[in-house]
């Protein structure tokens, strides 16, 4: 049995999310059925985690098993060709069999995108969210440092009583970054976890703080409240991104790993692997094109 990392790129906007889902399209499932199709057997795909409807990725992980020996080049095209031009996969990896998606991951980066001209830009209204009104940069750099370090982050979870909130609210933030880029700016958070819309619900209530509607020493209070109706609007999911998801190089250790050959000659699918980007070139892509704007 071998097992293989996928990093995968998706535009959200007219996804119900990442996680196969009773009502809606989701992502997940529209990668499973794309590598059944090619494998010829079922199969799961485990991801690093769930972005919420509307919500992108640059950087999303998933890792499934298959008996199949796959040559990677070939599978990416494959699986390219097969899926709608909103999802695509910009890298596969075969990793040891010990690797798991979610479990193996250090940390994850997320960005979310603020669009502060007086007019939205309409080339980048999917994926900035566009701030009205008042929004002082100042008191919202103010308010990061009382975010930094390990917090029950009841206060920034939705269905705090549900899932892993309410198994383990403890986070470790590691940094905020509040950087600014053309036409507004955007937040770049890392941590070793997120619990269910807690980085909406952060930048909703940075804009509050930017909004002068909550003080910047405030944070304190709201984290010890452990109580979601103590902090601010929770921020639509268009503006976030998940970046990158990062992992220990031992867990993807590729020596540990099996080095498989080709698909069977029989699945057809060519062997057309030009113009595919690793990921690293389209993230520089993806943050040169918002820069421009």
């Amino acid at each position: 049995m071998f097992r293989y990392k996928l990093t995968l790129a998706y535009d959200g906007t007219h996804y119900a999310g990442w996680q196969v889902q009773a009502t809606g399209q989701a992502i997940q499932p529209l990668v499973q059925k794309s590598l059944t199709t090619i494998l010829r057997h079922p199969t799961d795909l485990t991801g690093a985690g769930r972005t919420d409807a509307g919500v992108h990725a640059l950087g999303q992980t998933a890792h499934f098993d298959t008996p199949i020996s796959c040559d990677l080049h070939r599978l990416r095209f494959a699986l390219n060709a097969l899926l709608p031009k909103e999802i695509q996969i910009l890298d596969i990896q075969s990793v040891p069999s010990d690797f798991h998606a979610r479990y193996s991951a250090q940390s994850k980066i997320y960005h979310y995108h603020l669009q502060l001209d007086p007019v939205a830009d309409p080339f980048t209204r999917f994926y900035r969210y566009h701030v009205l009104g008042a929004c002082d940069l100042v008191r919202m750099q103010q308010a990061i440092p009382h975010l930094l370090g390990t917090h029950d982050f009841t206060s920034f979870a939705n269905k705090a009583f549900r899932g892993s909130a309410s198994r383990d609210p403890i986070r470790t933030l590691a940094r905020i970054d509040l950087i600014q880029e053309t036409g507004g700016v955007h937040f770049e958070f890392e941590a070793d976890g997120f619990l269910y819309k807690m980085i909406r619900n952060l930048v909703g209530t940075l804009l509050d703080i930017g909004a002068k509607t909550i003080a910047p020493d405030e944070i304190p209070l709201i984290l010890a409240a452990k109580d979601r109706r103590s902090a601010g609007i929770c921020a639509p999911p268009h503006g976030l991104c998940l970046v990158q998801v990062r992992y220990g190089k031992s867990s993807i250790n590729q020596e540990n790993a099996k080095s498989p050959p080709s698909l069977p000659q029989d699945r057809g699918w060519g062997e057309l692997t030009q113009g595919a980007q690793p990921f690293d070139a389209a993230l520089a892509t993806h943050e040169s094109y918002l820069q421009s704007r």
